[in-house]
């Protein structure tokens, strides 16, 4: 198939859920181009908005090389989009931002002689206690840019214009670029509950080649709680190109091992001694992909199964730490009594099933 044909099928496809893992260089951005194309309205106009590669490549560092980096910034480059800068607030992109727990703050900055050209650029600073005192602008990190332009973007979704002018889907792709595991997990929290928001009214494609990310909201979608709830309206699948052949593969649940990928991080996380609150969901998530592959409704079963003494109040902390109000806000190292249990949960489930981990 060509990438013009994938988009048909996607544009064509009933589902209002759309999951895509993609092997590298198999053109996931192009195939968000040709979704684009294959959704347009006669008149040009996009039915839908998107976040890709074209989307980071808006936001370019100045690094007043001239002046030593006394003025550095993150400039914003003209598009489509600098007429719906102005709906957005610098509220509303740190109400996105909170939950990554930036180390910066920032600034943006409108166009002096034309505020309606959208922002100019972006600048960084080191949050210090005296309003009063000059802060210098500093440039962050790769990923702490990724986050931010995400945010922007999850930010701009929201604000009335672009996306009630283009309403009909969302096409996300892989907003994780040099992100670590802890803001990968954000970051999915982020799509599944923008997912949750708006799958009724609009389409949501999301592609990505990371495949913690992808088997994170692959098992939120279809295993547990929401199985029912998407079921019909989810689509999970795997862009190839074998033998130079692109396809779009339904990736069925004994196909791709999520539960692997999942232990494969809690595995790493404990060998480097970097338990976090957020861990206890994705060890949930193991446990609930193991409780549906026996035929049982509850992770609790698990625990019993695997030699947990005290399961169901084990199942009960489980269940609260794996709060997003828990592991949002609390995301520091797990305190020593909640390691132990970790640690003695994820042990006992190794030595009950025996999971074999490849290196990464």
């Amino acid at each position: 198939m060509k990438l013009d044909e994938i988009a048909q099928s996607l544009r064509d496809d009933d589902a209002r859920i759309i999951l895509a893992y993609a092997f590298n260089a198999t053109g996931k951005t192009q195939l968000s181009v040709a979704f684009k194309n294959a959704t347009k309205l006669d008149d040009g106009r996009h039915m839908g908005v998107y976040y890709n590669a074209f989307s980071e490549d808006l936001f370019v560092w100045d690094n007043d090389e001239d002046n030593d980096g006394a003025n550095v910034r993150l400039t914003v480059l003209p598009s489509s989009l600098s007429k719906f800068h102005a709906l957005l607030t610098e509220d509303n992109i740190r109400d996105k931002l909170n939950v990554y727990k930036p180390k910066f703050g920032f600034e943006l900055k409108l166009h002096d002689d034309d505020p309606e050209k959208g922002i100019e650029s972006i600048s960084f600073f080191i949050p210090n206690q005296n309003p009063d005192v000059p802060q210098p602008p500093i440039k962050i990190s790769r990923g702490e840019e990724r986050i931010f332009v995400w945010c922007f973007f999850l930010a701009l979704f929201e604000v009335e214009g672009w996306a009630d002018e283009q309403s009909n889907h969302f096409f996300i792709d892989d907003p994780v670029s040099s992100l670590d595991d802890h803001h990968i997990f954000i970051t999915a929290e982020t799509l599944f509950e923008l997912i949750e928001k708006h799958y009724k009214r609009r389409k949501i494609i999301i592609t990505t080649h990371h495949a913690g990310l992808y088997s994170i909201l692959s098992g939120w979608l279809r295993k547990g709680d929401q199985r029912q709830r998407f079921e019909k309206l989810v689509k999970i699948c795997i862009l190839s190109g074998k033998s130079g052949d692109l396809s779009l593969e339904k990736d069925k649940d004994d196909v791709h091992l999520y539960h692997l990928r999942l232990l494969q991080i809690l595995d790493k996380a404990t060998k480097a001694n970097d338990l976090r609150s957020y861990h206890f969901a994705l060890l949930r998530q193991v446990l609930e992909n193991v409780a549906s592959f026996l035929g049982k409704g509850q992770f609790g079963y698990v625990l019993g199964q695997i030699g947990i003494d005290d399961a169901n109040d084990t199942a009960d902390i489980i269940n609260t730490l794996s709060h997003k109000r828990v592991y949002y806000y609390e995301s520091d190292h797990l305190v020593p009594d909640r390691r132990r249990m970790f640690e003695t949960v994820l042990t006992k489930l190794q030595e009950k099933y025996n999971f074999v981990l490849h290196a990464e």
